[in-house]
């Protein structure tokens, strides 16, 4: 199966740098567990992470980019594996401390509901004390959409929500966009049992 992604990816490190704001969060966070990147691409967030002393699996529909990251993750001795794999049928979410879900979602009309869907899956499935953290374009309702799909109202502690810039360059064609971005942090928490009246 030809995967879109796969001819992008021909470009070694198509998009660049992590994101800072995630960087940061990443690195002050005291509990350096096992992280899932959902979309993971060519790695550009598994292997920072996995450099900041994560365990981190990354799982995407393109060889092309999963070969890229293994590469590095193997030349670099990184405690890092890459999965061709769909996330729409993964699910072991609940082996992961993290799930990281960076720009994967758009909320387009033909996948809103199926992305909505798998947000929740993620959220019930997790343990308690595992964080979902996403990074999403601050366009549009796609804000509001995630945090209901999340579900925030409910037993999860919001543990960041932060504005910023994405800048993009392509080098070759000298195109540069720049981009509004949001970044959310929930904790599931355990949910309060009611005792039962008497």
């Amino acid at each position: 199966m030809t995967v879109t992604y796969d001819k992008y990816y021909q470009t070694v490190n198509l998009f660049g740098e992590p994101y800072p704001e995630l960087i940061t969060f990443f690195t002050e966070y005291p509990i350096k567990g096992k992280v899932l990147d959902l979309g993971c691409g060519q790695g550009r967030d598994a292997i920072a992470l996995a450099r900041l002393g994560y365990s981190v699996t990354g799982i995407d529909n393109s060889k092309v980019g999963i070969d890229q990251m293994n590469q590095i993750g193997q030349q670099e001795n990184l405690n890092l594996i890459g999965l061709v794999d769909d996330i729409y049928t993964f699910d072991r979410f609940n082996e992961f401390d993290i799930i990281l879900i960076d720009s994967m979602f758009h909320f387009a009309k033909k996948d809103k509901e199926k992305e909505i869907a798998l947000i929740k899956k993620i959220v019930s499935d997790i343990k308690n004390g595992s964080i979902v953290v996403v990074c999403i374009q601050n366009t549009g309702d796609k804000v509001e959409i995630l945090t209901q799909a999340l579900d925030l109202e409910k037993s999860h502690t919001q543990l960041a929500n932060k504005e910023f810039k994405y800048i993009f360059e392509d080098n070759e064609s000298g195109h540069k966009s720049e981009t509004d971005y949001r970044m959310i942090v929930i904790e599931k928490q355990h949910e309060i049992q009611k005792a039962p009246k008497t």
